[in-house]
């Protein structure tokens, strides 16, 4: 199927006499865990139906506002009854874009001002190699205007399905595998809320510098994370360890999630 975005003229004037972008080695990354990093600077791709989950999980490893752009005729939008679970809200900046080819423009020209650390793209398919080359040109832009290359800001594409966008720097796919809610009459309640319900399956699709790779990702039991004082805990971001590291299992006010790698 065609791409919906088409190949856009360039907005930005070429430099003349700089240097060439730092090697991947010497950015900055954005890590959710040592297993799970993604390149500051880059455009990434998250496919799968628990792609936002994954995107709000990655923003709440970062500082400051975050910027989510989607069409305007998506009839799919964020709540912040379901974001405050994984995500401070007031931190999310919503565009709402008329035409299909304001999407990447969007994107290019928030990453390019580095105005925002990470810059979310909820896209109904997956763009063409050109505009995700552009939007890697325009993240390099923003850090070298910022004078940090290691703080350039990051483009979270969100495609559908199994996802596909050519010459993005990694592709990651997070779907629900959610356990059934065990049955209130046959445990009691104490051993109910230990019972974690939630589970998600994520693939390390597509990396530069690592193999395809996949885990089971589930929440901490509830039973040894602290609440506040009303009993609900805040919108803490996830700690993601594998169950070898588990000494910092679980601190303070944070949920954590567990992170467990599938044999290939």
């Amino acid at each position: 199927m065609p791409s919906p975005f088409p190949d856009l003229p360039s907005t930005a004037a070429p430099k003349r006499g700089c240097s060439g972008p730092e090697p991947f080695a010497a950015r900055d990354n954005l890590t959710l865990c040592p297993e799970v990093t993604l390149t500051r600077g880059r455009a990434h791709e998250i496919c799968g139906g628990a792609r936002r989950t994954l995107a709000l999980w990655l923003a709440n490893r970062t500082t400051g506002p975050v910027l989510w752009v989607s069409p305007s005729w998506q009839s799919l939008d964020l709540h912040a009854e379901g974001v405050w679970h994984h995500f401070t809200p007031s931190r999310l900046i919503f565009l709402r874009v008329l035409r299909a080819e304001d999407l990447l423009w969007s994107v290019e020209e928030a990453l390019r001002s580095g105005a925002v650390p990470l810059v979310v793209a909820d896209l109904p398919a997956p763009p063409a190699l050109t505009p995700v080359r552009r939007l890697h040109l325009a993240a390099e832009q923003g850090g070298d205007l910022l004078g940090k290359r290691g703080t350039a800001p990051t483009a979270l594409l969100l495609t559908p399905d199994k996802g596909g966008a050519p010459g993005v720097e990694s592709r990651w796919q997070m779907s629900p595998r959610h356990l059934p809610q065990p049955d209130p009459r046959l445990k009691p309640c104490a051993l109910r809320s230990a019972v974690p319900v939630d589970r998600w399956k994520l693939n390390r699709l597509r990396a530069r510098s690592q193999p395809p790779q996949s885990w089971y990702v589930t929440p901490a039991p509830r039973s040894n994370c602290a609440s506040n004082e009303a009993g609900i805990q805040p919108p803490t971001p996830p700690f993601v360890e594998t169950p070898q590291k588990n000494e910092t299992f679980c601190g303070g006010r944070v949920a954590p999630l567990i992170l467990t790698k599938i044999p290939q």
